[in-house]
This record gives C-alpha cells, structure tokens and sequence, in this order.
C-alpha cells in the first residue's frame, strides 16, 4: 500500500508552478509630439516612468500547477500572452511580479527559434542536440530516427544541404524532430504541430503522448483546436494576459469555441 501511495505521489509530482504571474514588456516611444497618438501614449504613462516608455502588461495574475504526465493545450485570442507565458516558464523573461518555479530543465521549441541558416541539416542535428545536453554518442545513435522522424530527406537528400535552402516547414520539422528525439522534464512546444502535412503532425502527435507516457510534461500553444483534443489532457484557456479557464481539454474547448463562435 505504501509503495502505491509512493507511485501516485510521482504521478502528482509538480514541475511548473506559476504563482500570481505577472509578465510586463516595454515598449520604446516617441517623447515628444503634437498628434493624437503620442497624446494618447502619454496618457498610458504613468507618473514617474520614463518618458517614452509604454507598458504592456502581457500577463496578468496567472497561476497554476502541472505535473508529470500532463499534456497543457494553451489556447486564446492572437495577443492573450500565450507565448509570452512559455517564455516566462523557461526562463527567458523575467517576472514583474509573482514567481514561476520549475522541477528539470524546461526546453522551448518555437517555430521561430533560430538554427543556423549557413549549416547543413546534418550539422544542425548535431548543434541541436549537443544544446540539449545530449551527447555525442546519443545524437550519433539517434540521427537516422532524427532525419526520418522530420521526413525532410524524401524528396531529396536535403540534410546535406544548407538550412537556407529549407522551407520554413521544412526547417520547423527538423526542429521539432531535434526536439522530440530527447526526453524533456518540462518541453514547450510553440505551434509546432501548424507545419507540415497531418502524417507529420500525426508522428508529432504521437510522439508527445510518448513524452508524456515517459513523466514528462508537454506545453502546446496551437490555433488547431484538433491537435489539442488529440494531444492534450489538459487546457490553459489565456485572454488579455488573464487565464480564463483551466481543466478538461473537451470542457475548456467547448467554452472557448462558443467564445469564439467557431
């Protein structure tokens, strides 16, 4: 009984804590002027900031728990702070107010995050796992899965070519399948499974349950509502910076797709 009790406190064990999170960027402006718009930016500055300076609060108050074993779908309105809130969870931005904790090395993986344009694929999978923390020999018996899982190599043999010469889809496979070859205590996933065609997006689907299966925990930022009910267990719903609903991926979606009428 005690080793059961044991199994389900790992199973419940928490890797990321947002706690009252509060996310501000800063916005450079004009100083001076007679228009409308610089009139009302200096009706946004508050008393005692610097001139020119304009708030963005991107994420207001948000604060939740997740644990091993969870896929997270974050969904809302294009601004509502999702990416914002990734970022804040790896470390990347700090908080203006609040804290975020986290067990493990969270990873980020965004369709915009930069691999090197001047390298091959091939040198890029070896970069790319080495800034993972795999080593050598991982990524050496990992890199056929790698090139396989990204499907890049079937209309040629692309991974010997620079990256520039990639699409973007192409390029976001390869990065997703970097990504998905390690297993992660906490992976971020920022639109990842948008690219390519649904055999793709079915492998990347795939391979986070596998994620999931094996503790870890899966983020996904998606605007494809069906790649979170088949992903995710679990749903952020974020609007203006505020976190509107969480809990059941079907009873968050249902509410939000009434929200937005689709």
């Amino acid at each position: 009984m005690a080793e059961q009790n044991d199994r389900a406190g790992e199973e419940r064990r928490p890797t990321v804590i947002a706690d009252d999170l509060h996310i501000v960027y800063r916005v450079n402006g004009a100083k001076t002027g007679k228009g409308s718009a610089t009139a009302a930016l200096s009706r946004i500055l508050k008393r005692g900031e610097e001139r020119g300076v304009r708030k963005v609060h991107a994420v207001r108050g948000v604060s939740f728990v997740a644990y091993r074993g969870e896929a997270i779908g974050l969904i809302g309105s294009n601004g509502s702070g999702k990416s914002t809130l990734l970022r804040a969870i790896a470390g990347l931005l700090p908080a203006e107010k609040g804290k975020v904790y986290t067990d493990g090395q969270p990873s980020l993986l965004g369709v915009n995050a930069a691999l090197m344009n001047d390298l091959t694929g091939e040198r890029n999978v070896i970069l790319g796992g080495l800034a993972m923390g795999m080593s050598r020999e991982q990524i050496k018996e990992r890199y056929e899965d790698i090139v396989e899982f990204s499907g890049i190599n079937e209309k040629g043999d692309f991974i010997t070519l620079p990256m520039r010469t990639y699409s973007s889809g192409m390029a976001a496979r390869l990065r997703f399948s970097i990504a998905a070859a390690k297993d992660h205590d906490v992976l971020m996933i920022d639109e990842a499974l948008a690219t390519g065609d649904r055999k793709f997006q079915k492998r990347s689907e795939e391979r986070i349950r596998e994620l999931r299966k094996e503790a870890g925990t899966v983020f996904l930022v998606s605007h494809n509502n069906k790649s979170i009910r088949d992903t995710c267990n679990r749903v952020l719903w974020l609007e203006r910076g505020e976190l509107r609903m969480d809990g059941p991926t079907e009873e968050v979606l249902k509410e939000y797709e009434k929200f937005t009428g689709k």
